[in-house]
């Protein structure tokens, strides 16, 4: 199940059952995160997703749709009265202290979240796809960091058809995230998302398995 918020008891403690692997799975933009994140979710594991959270953050009525408005302005408004996530996408990646000041508004509300999610979950392992969770320093979060790697290339592509962005514009937001050398580095697991969804549901169950004798072993 992807797990949100409304499931969660908010009232408990941020304080998760030791007994739960938790696995952070994180990648560079396009390399196929929400595609694993559903093939775990497909086995019977909860998936928290730091980005869905964040859409939650901000719906109208929500309190940092407010810090936002009064911090960018009703620019940042669509005219139905929602977030203009395309002017919010231009305006922080083209200023790093816009950026930041983004960050500082949702980050520790969406860590809070999490922290309350998974102190609601009862399973021998779950996976947390936090997209920054090396840039936002959030590892204390998980036991375990699960990297989707992917070819630049491959990127591009699948961005490009996702979001319609240029070649340009996806290659600011990749520059933006830590480097892929420095991401595999931090990583005690690796899917390599190259081969089509065969392969990819593959190293999937491979890790499923690995996971599962884990937390036998504990």
């Amino acid at each position: 199940m992807y797990v949100t918020e409304n499931e969660a008891d908010t009232e408990s403690p941020a304080i998760r059952d030791r007994n739960t692997l938790v696995v952070g799975l994180t990648g560079g933009i396009g390399s196929g995160k929400t595609t694993v994140a559903n093939g775990f979710h497909a086995l019977g594991i909860p998936v928290i997703d730091a980005d869905k959270l964040a859409r939650e953050l901000v719906e109208p009525g929500q309190p940092a749709l407010d810090e936002i408005i009064s911090t960018f302005g009703t620019e940042a408004l669509t005219p139905e009265g929602g977030l203009d996530r395309n002017y919010m996408r231009q305006r922080i990646f083209a200023d790093p202290v816009q950026k930041s000041q983004l960050e500082a508004i949702l980050h520790p509300k969406i860590r809070l979240r999490i922290r309350v999610l998974l102190a609601n979950i009862k399973a021998p392992y779950c996976i947390v796809v936090i997209p920054l969770l090396l840039e936002t320093r959030q590892t204390d979060l998980v036991d375990r960091i699960l990297v989707v790697d992917s070819p630049e290339k491959e990127q591009l592509s699948r961005v490009a058809a996702r979001d319609g962005l240029s070649d340009n514009a996806i290659m600011v937001i990749i520059s933006s995230q830590t480097d892929r050398n420095t991401r595999l580095a931090a990583a005690d697991d690796i899917i390599v998302n190259d081969r089509g969804m065969s392969d990819l549901d593959g190293q999937i169950q491979k890790l499923h398995r690995r996971y599962m004798d884990i937390t036998h072993d504990h």
